[in-house]
């Protein structure tokens, strides 16, 4: 959940990481820090609480820290307080080694107990300088720096990313990874680590994926990758497409509302590659026929805002294949011994392709039989590389932490996979085929077209902004897009906001209605539209403020109940939510615009989770 990033090259390190620690703070932001190989071999470490802008003001109000060797790193706190002494980073006692990490060390108690009885004193309450504090130790003990990293990696248990310095090779980066994402980048002034593609794209396009297990060994020049049993291996090297532009503000006041308004174009990038001659073809299933007629069930594994993808797809996929569908939070999925075969496909969602948590469902998934079958956006990615089949949803860079055109194109490629399944399995009339693939041709103009109403979106906001508890309902489909839409609110403008099911208002939660409640009805599901529509008359006699999100075909029906109405264009009703959740994703930013708060980085959250 933190970011990385290191260069050894030819150029002044310091402007280099900090350009790769801005473009990686989404990552991470309670605290920041570098550490730079002088010219006289004297290692350098500067590290602040806060942002990264009291890192570059702490650096300007210093002599500059000159070399051509360094590493950074922005922070999410899991192990001690957001302060300078926890800040990454950290430093073995003799000030030799300095280490930057990301994911967490399982064991580091027992191992900072045991250093601490050798007399190593520790000043952090990080689980990290256990590794500094360790590697200090086996260099001493051992006399060769290689070793002492593999020293140190058969010791410590958990997750890690790392990058290493050691002022005895001031031309020498070290880098390890099992469980956190890592990545080397080739440059033509020198070459680089980062925990993200986009903290090197104005660098380097070309990178190589660091597996699980695996140690390089960094100079200006080369790059020597090993794997567990210190033997040099070869890897292959890949070329990043993204355009660097992708992943700046291009003029938009935050990267949310840029990556909102890109929804239509990502849209496009997903679905129009994968539909051809008039039917839909997804290339990595081709020849799975038989193995896709005989499934007998679906398990879709995900996180957050991916799992709420995941119960849009329950509705979708069981509608379409007429077998069963779960939906699991990865967290839970491992741990309830879930029952698995051969007949069961697992489909794991990730925006990042590196959740820990997913990827120990895909783990488990594997381990009990079952294929999985991974939606992801970045290409290379842990998840895409250990799945057996991946679709990407080419949406490019999504920085902004609440995830918006990430989750759209995974939403609209996971429904494209059910129609293409159900006409596989002669599953689905060529009449309703054809009704749908047509619509599928036209959701990115569609959503461009919601994308038109701002001032909607804004006059709901502006009226609401100020409420301290919000509800969402609705039913069927529309249930799980409130679900989504509660989530948006809570990350970024911190309102208490809760999702139910419509027809569990009367089960207790009707009693949390006054005068004054905001509730945000969904009525885009025209098969229930007469329940959701009593559903807003219950809350409506007590009280409550209505904002019903609708269609053109459903808004007749539903608009004298309405405080606020919202209205999109009518489509396909399994599409309708991937044009439903773009009203919610506006009225939340806008409100969380009207409350001040930091839509981009919001308090407490990381893009990437990379820890359990």
């Amino acid at each position: 959940m933190c970011g990385i990033i290191g260069y050894v090259g030819k150029s002044e390190a310091v402007p280099i990481l900090l350009d790769g620690l801005e473009r990686l703070e989404y990552r991470g932001y309670d605290s920041a820090g570098v550490a730079v190989v002088s010219p006289s071999n004297t290692l350098q470490v500067v590290k602040t609480k806060g942002r990264l802008s009291v890192l570059r003001e702490h650096l300007d109000a210093q002599d500059p820290l000159c070399g051509t060797i360094g590493i950074g790193h922005t922070r999410w706190a899991t192990h001690g307080e957001p302060n300078d002494t926890n800040a990454h980073p950290h430093v073995g006692s003799d000030g030799k080694i300095a280490v930057v990490h990301n994911g967490i060390i399982e064991n580091y108690l027992e191992i900072r107990a045991s250093l601490e009885r050798k007399g190593i004193p520790f000043h952090s309450e990080t689980d990290t300088e256990v590794i500094a504090q360790l590697l200090e130790y086996y260099y001493k003990k051992l006399g060769n720096i290689m070793n002492a990293v593999y020293a140190v990696l058969g010791r410590i248990e958990g997750a890690y990313a790392m990058g290493i310095l050691c002022e005895d090779f001031p031309g020498q980066m070290i880098a390890a990874r099992k469980d956190a994402p890592l990545l080397i980048g080739y440059g033509e002034d020198g070459n680089f680590i980062a925990s993200d593609v986009t903290a090197l794209l104005a660098h380097t396009r070309t990178v190589t994926y660091m597996e699980d297990g695996e140690v390089a060994v960094l100079t200006g020049d080369s790059v020597q990758i090993y794997d567990r049993e210190r033997s040099p291996i070869t890897k292959e090297r890949h070329t990043v497409d993204w355009d660097v532009s992708a992943a700046e503000k291009g003029g938009y006041a935050h990267f949310m509302l840029k990556e909102i308004m890109e929804q239509g174009e990502a849209v496009r990038k997903t679905i129009s590659p994968r539909i051809k001659d008039g039917r839909i073809f997804i290339e990595e299933l081709a020849g799975m026929e038989g193995y896709l007629e005989g499934l007998r069930k679906i398990c879709i594994v995900a996180c957050g805002s991916a799992f709420h993808v995941g119960m849009v797809g329950k509705y979708v996929l069981e509608r379409l294949l007429r077998i069963p569908v779960d939906a699991y939070l990865a967290s839970e999925f491992r741990y309830s011994e879930p029952l698995l075969g051969d007949d069961t496909l697992v489909i794991v969602i990730s925006q990042s392709g590196e959740t820990l948590d997913s990827m120990a469902a895909l783990r488990e998934a594997k381990k009990r039989g079952s294929k999985v079958l991974s939606i992801v956006n970045v290409v290379g990615s842990s998840i895409a590389r250990e799945s057996d089949i991946t679709l990407y949803t080419w949406a490019g860079p999504e920085i902004a932490v609440a995830t918006t055109k990430a989750y759209t194109t995974q939403m609209a490629l996971l429904i494209l996979l059910g129609v293409y399944c159900a006409d596989m399995n002669g599953r689905i009339s060529e009449e309703e085929y054809k009704t749908i693939l047509a619509d599928f041709l036209a959701l990115p103009e569609k959503v461009d077209e919601v994308l038109k109403n701002i001032e909607a979106y804004q006059k709901a906001a502006s009226r609401y902004f100020n409420q301290n508890s919000v509800f969402y309902i609705g039913r069927n489909l529309d249930y799980a897009l409130g679900l989504e839409g509660s989530l948006k609110l809570k990350e970024i403008s911190y309102i208490h906001s809760e999702s139910y099911a419509a027809g569990e208002l009367k089960h207790g939660t009707i009693s949390l209605i006054e005068p004054g409640t905001l509730v945000i009805s969904l009525a885009t599901y025209a098969p229930l539209l007469e329940k959701t529509r009593s559903n807003i008359v219950e809350v409506r006699a007590r009280g409550a403020d209505v904002i019903v999100v609708a269609t053109e075909e459903t808004a007749p029906a539903v608009k004298d109940q309405a405080d606020e109405l919202l209205v999109i264009p009518n489509t396909h009703r399994l599409l309708q939510p991937v044009l439903a959740v773009i009203p919610l994703q506006l009225f939340a930013y806008y409100v969380a615009l009207n409350r001040g708060c930091d839509i981009d980085k919001p308090r407490n959250l990381a893009k990437s989770v990379t820890v359990e």
